[in-house]
């Protein structure tokens, strides 16, 4: 070591040490690395009560340390001050890690193939993780003499056979010597899964229908409302979409897509609030803000006719029967109208509810209970009446009348003949704007309710009692049934968890999400079908429309089916 020291190299690197502008001892200066040209950290202590100095007898830092340790370490530690266990040991997204939200009742993402692989994945694993109980059984062994008494000592057997025959007709094949007989035995099997996983593979699967996520079609709809009490959008049977902006009423040909303007409401100083097609023609019912209906031919875009005094205030649902006009306002009133009449009086009026109405729908489908008419309120209330007779059921024991805020024992109770309504039902808590009538099974009504209600309902009008309930965990802005199969849609607004603003399509009666689309940035308030009933359009307050392909074709054998009265087929 001495020659080491005397040496050239031991002379520089003592001159490098030390500083000749500086006296004293050497011990007391800090060694400098001579590749990084910087003083490694001090080590900290091992006890926590002696805290590490730096050159200038300041502590140092924790953020010093780790800064040093980590640019001129000898090794690579990884580092994970920024997180925790959660974000540390799991796959972060790429806009890292995010405080996880509240369950959600609505997922923003369903897919049905992907619904339906995780379903089988929790299967198997399920199955590989906990096996059923082994199917060897074990022999009962029958109890001995000797074991029943519990003070006597054990005996060894004076005889003991070491080896058993038996012939393989009396055997049973799960035991283990003559398990291996069996061709389909797991010894044999080259799967690395069991037998019951690969029969949940092997199964076959429910065909799923595959629903389009995006929108084929998006329209601007500029001074389209944000307000859930209106319906300014409607899809007649012509395939001629309707939509009241502002103090106008624009009509949009789905062949063409050509654009028309009905009407100009800023001369009364007024605005649309809501519009309806008649069932078959190019007739369209507007309301307005002030109370007034007009009446217009979108085929002429010519004024029919006007009632100026239909209702005290806005009026925001309309619903036809054939010629029967109906129309929901805000003064709780629900008047009847025959458009065919010269007088502008209605024939009949309505008074069942003590809010706004804000939902009005008819079920003219002429079954046994065609002709009703499903109103809902402000007042948390949905009411069913009968227009066609003044008949009503009589009243049940245990049920009392609604209009005297008694209780009832079942879903509604049956209210006197006049006015009334035929059913009220009160299981909502919220606003009730979404109805929709099944077209498939008749006297079957579905409703949704507001923001804090969050619920879909489906009632059996006949006995007036509800079938089955569905918690979406959003307000429910629109409902209407597929005419192609036996689904619903409803579209969504406010809510409690992180999906909002949605668009679901379930399957009734499992209410299982057949799909979940998304897109607008505001409350779907506005929902329309298209004729052929595999198209739907949903408008928001983002002021856009958009048109989605939901629903499948109708089936081709039944528009193929030849009819009896087809005598054109006969003639050769």
């Amino acid at each position: 070591m001495s020659g080491l020291k005397n040496s050239p190299f031991g002379k520089r690197l003592r001159a490098t040490q030390q500083d000749p502008d500086e006296e004293g001892p050497r011990r007391s200066r800090p060694r400098t690395n001579p590749v990084f040209g910087v003083a490694p950290a001090s080590t900290p202590s091992l006890d926590s009560s002696i805290p590490s100095t730096s050159e200038s007898g300041e502590p140092e830092s924790p953020a010093e340390l780790h800064r040093l340790h980590k640019d001129y370490g000898d090794r690579f530690v990884p580092s994970r001050d920024a997180g925790d266990l959660r974000t540390s040991y799991n796959l972060m997204g790429e806009s890292g890690p995010s405080t996880p939200s509240r369950n959600r009742a609505v997922p923003t993402e369903s897919d049905a193939a992907k619904e339906q692989a995780n379903a089988i994945f929790t299967s198997i694993l399920h199955t590989e993780v906990t096996p059923p109980s082994p199917r060897r059984p074990v022999s009962p062994v029958r109890p001995s003499a000797s074991s029943s008494n519990a003070t006597t000592a054990p005996s060894t057997p004076s005889r003991r056979r070491l080896f058993s025959y038996n012939s393989p007709s009396g055997s049973n094949p799960s035991t283990p010597t003559r398990r291996l007989d069996i061709p389909t035995d797991e010894a044999y099997s080259m799967s690395p899964v069991r037998e019951e996983s690969r029969q949940i593979l092997e199964s076959p699967r429910r065909q799923l229908r595959n629903v389009s996520k995006t929108p084929y079609r998006v329209l601007d709809a500029p001074e389209l409302a944000d307000d859930f009490y209106l319906n300014l959008v409607d899809w007649s049977s012509t395939n001629v979409l309707g939509v009241g902006l502002g103090s106008s009423v624009y009509l949009w040909t789905a062949h063409t897509a050509a654009v028309s303007k009905l009407c100009d409401l800023t001369s009364t100083n007024d605005m649309a609030s809501s519009v309806s097609w008649v069932q078959k023609g190019s007739t369209l019912a507007v309301g307005t803000l002030s109370g007034r209906l007009h009446i217009y031919d979108a085929h002429t875009l010519q004024l029919q006719r006007t009632y100026q005094q239909a209702h005290s205030q806005r009026i925001g649902a309309l619903a036809w029967n054939a010629h029967v006009l109906s129309s929901g306002s805000r003064d709780r009133m629900v008047h009847h109208r025959d458009v065919r009449e010269p007088d502008t009086r209605p024939f009949r009026k309505s008074a069942g509810h003590r809010q706004e109405v804000c939902g009005l729908r008819w079920n003219a489908d002429g079954a046994a209970h065609g002709g009703l008419l499903a109103s809902g309120g402000n007042d948390n209330k949905v009411c069913i009446w009968d227009l066609r007779s003044s008949r009503r059921p009589a009243t049940r024991s245990g049920a009392s009348n609604a209009e005297d805020g008694g209780s009832s024992t079942s879903a509604a109770a049956p209210l006197p003949s006049g006015d009334s309504p035929l059913w009220k039902f009160h299981e909502h808590t919220a606003a009730v704007k979404a109805l929709a009538w099944d077209p498939h099974v008749p006297g079957v009504l579905a409703t949704g309710g507001g923001t804090q209600d969050k619920h879909i309902r489906f009632w059996n009008v006949q006995f007036g009692s509800m079938l089955s309930e569905l918690d979406t965990g959003s307000q429910v802005c629109n409902l209407t049934w597929s005419l192609t199969s036996h689904e619903i849609v409803s579209t969504h607004g406010y809510s409690s968890t992180a999906a909002q603003n949605q668009i679901c399509i379930w399957k009734y009666p499992s209410l299982d999400m057949v799909a979940s689309l998304t897109g607008h940035t505001s409350r779907v308030l506005y929902l329309a079908m298209s004729p052929d009933g595999e198209t739907i359009v949903t408008g928001a307050g983002d002021e856009t429309l958009r048109f989605w392909n939901a629903f499948p074709k109708r089936d081709g054998g039944e528009a193929r089916r030849e009819s009896q009265l087809d005598y054109g087929r006969l003639i050769r």
